[in-house]
């Protein structure tokens, strides 16, 4: 199959499962029906699927997520050079889906079963996409047994399905009020250490970490960044563990911030 018409066959299943769906057209167009696929997965709810959609899914996943560009970890400089207390850290800018390491960051909410918005621009919503919809249903399943809303502070570990890496860690991160607390910043840290640890007790050599609660959670930039970079040099003084560790950013600003803390002299 084409990838058109892997997408295609997705789609018609997608609708066919949902009776509200009936009435709308497979659109023509290349992206339009990319925005479609990608709608329609974000409002599907954890439920058991056919064997041949998953294969289907997992082809065009894979495919779609390669043609995107993957970056390995191992191509990556680290900024090593520049301070002792940077040794295996690394700084990189693009989308963190197509990231090849072991372990990579979601900032999820507290129901941990992805961006229900459609299309939302979201690192959530990115990633569950990219994955595919046995996140959803792992998380929601994790969900169910746990009995309650995911805490602050702490983190979860799935497979990462059909992105490059090899899981993803899912941490809820603190929202900022009206005003940064002091709680804020010890949640966050959490969210940093939660993680790191959680990496190393499944034998991870390498994360990358998204900015965890910048966006719609509020949380300052310039700090959460500070706070990012100390928990992981505390972590791994600590430890002594040779984890590789990637802060992944977006935009210009992020990495001028990143940058700025990681490259000031000790």
């Amino acid at each position: 199959m084409t990838q058109r018409e892997r997408r295609e066959y997705l789609i018609n299943y997608l609708l066919d499962e949902n009776s509200e769906y009936q009435g709308i057209e497979l659109p023509k167009a290349d992206e339009e029906q990319k925005y479609l696929f990608r709608s329609l997965v974000n409002v599907r709810p954890p439920l058991s699927v056919s064997e041949e959609f998953l294969r289907i899914q997992d082809e065009y996943l894979i495919e779609e997520n390669r043609s995107h560009g993957i970056t390995d970890i191992a191509d990556l400089k680290s900024v090593a050079s520049t301070s002792l207390s940077n040794r295996d850290l690394y700084l990189w800018r693009g989308d963190i889906t197509t990231l090849k390491v072991d372990a990579i960051v979601n900032a999820a909410n507290s129901g941990m079963t992805g961006c229900w918005h459609p299309n939302h621009s979201c690192i959530d919503n990115c990633i569950h996409t990219f994955a595919g919809i046995q996140l959803r249903k792992v998380c929601a399943d994790i969900m169910q047994k746990q009995g309650h809303e995911e805490p602050t502070g702490q983190s979860k570990i799935t497979p990462a399905f059909n992105l490059p890496s090899k899981f993803v860690l899912h941490t809820v991160g603190p929202i900022v009020g009206e005003k940064l607390t002091e709680q804020n910043c010890q949640i966050l840290a959490s969210c940093y250490k939660s993680c790191l640890d959680l990496a190393k007790e499944n034998a991870c050599e390498s994360i990358a970490f998204c900015c965890i609660s910048t966006g719609v959670f509020r949380f300052p930039a310039d700090k959460a960044a500070e706070i990012a970079v100390s928990k992981v040099r505390e972590w791994k003084k600590q430890t002594g563990d040779k984890m590789k560790v990637v802060f992944n950013v977006f935009s210009d600003k992020d990495e001028a911030i990143y940058r700025r803390i990681l490259y000031d002299k000790d």
